[in-house]
């Protein structure tokens, strides 16, 4: 009779143990350390808004806490740098193509390879890039801005929020492809661009929809174009490059993802993945990047793959075609 009591009891225990093990969600049951989110900007930007709304919609999916880690400089590549020899096992890149599709064309060395030692685990947003004027301008199309430019070679002015960035390359791209001569202007951010764009120092300014949408709505700035597949309904009739110009290859998405280091677990960036599109594909989720000016392009790691291929080809073009440089 003892016996066989001692028999249930072992396999009641087994049984709770077993029902545990399936009610617990998958990240916990393989990792014993909180996630930890690098994120390669400052607090209270765009992207650094989008990791702590996943942060806080993944600690429930996970079981495990989510722990967000701002390492702002050098264009997202501490930040990339420190995810790239990360060994802990969870902790996670929010990728933007500076330091993973840009960075490498345009510095010599870097101190990770971004093919090899970082592997994607989700495509999560866009963040539209826009050609935009000072609502006083004299361009009301973006044919208007070519046209002119063509006339006077070099005379004509785009803002950017920096040498090197998605907003400079983007600038470059329109200038290559339209064959203009566009005068690039570089600026620290876009707060200062904003700034000598309202006051009439640049005459255009290539800057994502999250910063020149307040510019917009307060009827200080327009919007010509939008570098996205589809027009915005945020941006009124603003129509998309592509449609604008006629030109091919003018849909650049300014991607934001998830990236690991390749050293990661499979079955760890397997459940992470899943997680992240899940998360991602809420209607509330929807809404709040919407807010942010951005667009969630819901994906897994060959989503992600695939966008950061012809990123990476897109810029290279790009960068020796223009012979582009940074200091």
């Amino acid at each position: 009779m003892k016996l066989r009591l001692k028999h249930l009891a072992l396999a009641l225990a087994a049984a709770a143990s077993l029902a545990a093990a399936l009610t617990t969600p998958a990240w916990a049951q393989q990792n014993d350390k909180p996630l930890r989110i690098v994120v390669p900007f400052a607090t209270g930007g765009a992207q650094d808004v989008i990791a702590r709304y996943l942060g806080a919609k993944l600690t429930d999916k996970l079981g495990q806490p989510v722990i967000i880690d701002n390492k702002a400089g050098a264009g997202g590549i501490v930040a990339a740098d420190a995810v790239a020899k990360a060994t802990d096992g969870a902790t996670v890149l929010l990728a933007t193509g500076g330091a993973v599709t840009i960075a490498p064309h345009l510095q010599a060395r870097l101190p990770y390879d971004p093919v090899h030692e970082l592997v994607p685990v989700a495509l999560v947003a866009d963040t539209p890039m826009t050609l935009s004027v000072r609502a006083e301008s004299p361009y009301k199309t973006v044919a208007d801005v070519l046209r002119d430019a063509k006339a006077r070679p070099g005379q004509v002015t785009y803002a950017s929020t920096g040498n090197g960035t998605v907003s400079h390359l983007t600038g470059a791209l329109l200038a290559q492809a339209s064959g203009v001569n566009l005068l690039h202007v570089p600026y620290r951010g876009a707060a200062p661009a904003l700034t000598d764009l309202l006051g009439g120092q640049v005459a255009t300014i290539v800057t994502s929809v999250a910063s020149i949408e307040p510019m917009v709505a307060s009827g200080k700035a327009r919007v010509l174009g939008t570098f996205s597949r589809a027009a915005l309904p945020s941006m009124g009739s603003a129509p998309t490059i592509g449609e604008a110009t006629g030109l091919p290859g003018m849909e650049v998405p300014v991607w934001v993802g998830v990236m690991a280091p390749a050293r990661m677990p499979a079955a760890s960036v397997e459940k992470l993945s899943a997680a992240l599109v899940e998360v991602c594909n809420l209607p509330e989720t929807k809404q709040r990047f919407a807010q942010l000016g951005a667009v969630n392009t819901c994906g897994g790691p060959a989503a992600l793959g695939k966008v950061v291929t012809e990123d990476s080809q897109r810029w290279a073009k790009v960068i020796k075609q223009g012979g582009i440089k940074v200091d």
